[in-house]
């Protein structure tokens, strides 16, 4: 029988709940999102707040892991409109879903997933006003969520190659420094636990398809391409048509293409 949580209990979490929506609106203003301008928000005295969170870095992390639940509960209301032994059409869903969610969301997308100069808790310590935005690639923890999210798109994966059995390289055909890498380096419970015992490989596949995804829509919350390829959407379809020829679902665009446009009425007319 799972415990009732006490009075007390129920209030501290209410608080934390609080800090978090505090700090996810001073993110969206453009405020610095300091343990300083969120105790005044929250009219309380910095030495209070950290009766919560230990450190600055302790904030972001909560931060970027109420981010993250968003955007998977987002991909996995669009992964859930389509039929459970449809791999293709719920990758398609949820990464327009992913893409929507971006572009809704601009700066938060860009602490979380943004790249670039990425400053560890120390510096963020100091960072400057002028500056608000930071990175959290490099210091991440396990609990930040990145995890949640990593392993909704390789659960997927899996299922695709199970269905369509793309063409996935032998150890023989990677770069062997590549491949040294693919073996020692990526962790299973970040990236590949959706995939079962993954080859060096597949594990390629997922990361190539990842980085086109991530940096088209990159480009798109940036403003870095032109506004009517974003407003029509044609960059990101045809990110996805390449993503699906690797995957071997071309011949099904025609019927995906209509679930990525479901997902893209989701946008603003002004992203």
């Amino acid at each position: 029988m799972t415990a009732v949580p006490t009075r007390r209990e129920r209030q501290r979490q209410a608080t934390f709940d609080e800090i978090v929506d505090v700090s996810r609106r001073l993110l969206r203003t453009g405020e610095d999102v300091s343990i300083r301008a969120v105790a005044q928000e929250m009219g309380l005295t910095p030495p209070a707040l950290y009766r919560y969170v230990d450190s600055h870095a302790e904030l972001l992390t909560l931060v970027a892991r109420s981010i993250f639940e968003d955007v998977v509960d987002a991909m996995t209301v669009a992964r859930d409109d389509q039929a459970a032994d449809d791999p293709s059409a719920q990758v398609v869903a949820a990464s327009a879903a992913f893409r929507a969610w971006a572009l809704r969301h601009r700066p938060e997308f860009q602490m979380v997933f943004a790249s670039g100069h990425a400053m560890h808790s120390d510096e963020a310590l100091s960072a400057k006003k002028t500056a608000p935005m930071t990175s959290l690639a490099d210091c991440l923890p396990e609990d930040s969520g990145v995890h949640l999210f990593a392993a909704f798109f390789s659960e997927i994966f899996g299922r695709l190659w199970v269905k369509y059995q793309f063409a996935v390289p032998s150890d023989d055909e990677l770069d062997p420094e590549l491949l040294e890498i693919l073996r020692s380096e990526l962790k299973p419970d970040e990236v590949t636990h959706g995939l079962g015992s993954p080859t060096p490989g597949m594990v390629w596949m997922f990361e190539r398809a990842w980085a086109r995804l991530y940096g088209t829509v990159t480009l798109e919350v940036f403003g870095h391409v032109h506004p009517g390829m974003i407003s029509t959407g044609a960059l990101f379809t045809a990110t996805l048509l390449d993503i699906g020829a690797d995957l071997n679902i071309s011949d099904e665009w025609p019927r995906l293409q209509a679930v990525a446009r479901a997902e893209a009425e989701r946008v603003p007319t002004s992203a």
